[in-house]
């Protein structure tokens, strides 16, 4: 299928610093892609470059068809929603909404209809008079977000949205956005450092390092298969073993890598005196020690010294299980599957 947004050899610098080092990524129509990635990986720096708002030094970005490269931002017909809202505090919410339209020359009665309709969609229309200081910090997003949409833009670019919420706000308005984004198929890249909001919104996601997209795919794929440390590291919570290590913790592993990674949930628990229980008859069996235990909602997340080696075990705290205490001796069963071999960073 052919991009409808497609980015071929972007390239920035900032001084002395490479920020892009020759970044290519294509986009479909009516996809959400988001960019993830550490502080300072370049996710927004790109996002800006797309929208306009920073020069490229090298390269070329499609739309539809389209070399806008070298237009304005207001020619490039990209909506942006910032970290920051940055709503018009002397207007109001029907105002602000109403702002892009009526700088392009829309009719009142056109531009009424469109925010009318974008109200209700983002269930506000209760607050079309009211000023964004009289907002909470999640309804000015949504009316940051309504601003976007009134003026139909061929790609909204979403930049960390809602990291300034707090925690129960920010899960319901990222299900907000990705409802939004599918009723108007609206194609999408959203940049977040946090790896649980992209794998919930994305039908694809890139993670980036140092400038450049280290690995792309499915929410899916990034998770089950990271193909270097890096990933691994940053997806999940991954054990990342040395090759000497995981001979020492399996006694035998796939391939000849250089490193290996296996995730929390693929080691599991069994008590010193249940090897047999709960389905691991026959699986091998590594001994160990809680050193600690940690609760994370539904997940018990273990640390477990184990040949030398402290790894990370998630088990489901479905109330059924009792914590397991400190020093408790314990046995962990594990699937040699379930153990991938990396690939070299950069390789």
């Amino acid at each position: 299928m052919k991009p409808y947004l497609k980015l071929e050899g972007i390239r920035k610098q900032f001084g002395t610093t490479t920020v892009l080092n020759q970044v290519n990524l294509d986009i479909r129509e009516g996809e959400l892609v988001t960019l993830l990635g550490p502080s300072g990986c370049g996710k927004s720096t790109l996002l800006r470059c797309i929208a306009g708002l920073t020069e490229i030094d090298e390269g070329q970005i499609w739309l539809d068809d389209k070399d806008i490269v070298n237009l304005p931002p207001r020619s490039r017909e990209i909506g942006m929603v910032f970290q920051s809202y940055a709503l018009f505090p002397n207007l109001t919410v029907r105002e602000n909404i109403e702002y892009g339209m009526r700088m392009r020359g829309a009719a009142k009665e056109a531009r009424r209809q469109r925010s009318d309709e974008l109200l209700e969609l983002i269930d506000l229309a209760d607050k079309r008079d009211a000023y964004p200081a009289q907002l909470s910090g999640g309804q000015q997003q949504r009316v940051a977000l309504a601003r976007s949409l009134a003026v139909r833009p061929k790609v909204l670019l979403l930049d960390e949205p809602l990291s300034a919420l707090d925690a129960k706000i920010r899960k319901n308005l990222r299900m907000e956005i990705r409802e939004i984004q599918k009723q108007f198929n609206m194609t999408t890249i959203f940049v977040t450092h946090d790896q649980e909001e992209a794998l919930t919104l994305s039908d694809r996601v890139c993670l980036m390092n140092q400038g450049n997209i280290v690995q792309q795919g499915t929410p899916e794929e990034l998770y089950a298969k990271p193909s270097t440390e890096f990933v691994a590291r940053f997806m999940g919570s991954y054990n990342v073993l040395t090759r000497a290590e995981a001979l020492r913790l399996f006694g035998a592993v796939p391939g000849d890598g250089e490193s290996y990674a296996i995730r929390p949930e693929a080691l599991t628990l069994v008590g010193q005196d249940q090897e047999t229980d709960l389905g691991h008859a026959g699986k091998p069996i590594v001994e160990g020690t809680v050193h600690s235990a940690s609760i994370l909602g539904n997940v018990i997340r273990y640390a477990i010294d184990a040949a030398g080696i402290r790894l990370t075990v998630d088990a489901l705290n479905d109330g059924r299980s009792r914590r397991l205490e400190e020093n408790r001796k314990v046995a962990l069963a594990f699937d040699l599957a379930q153990l991938l071999q990396l690939e070299k960073e950069g390789a």
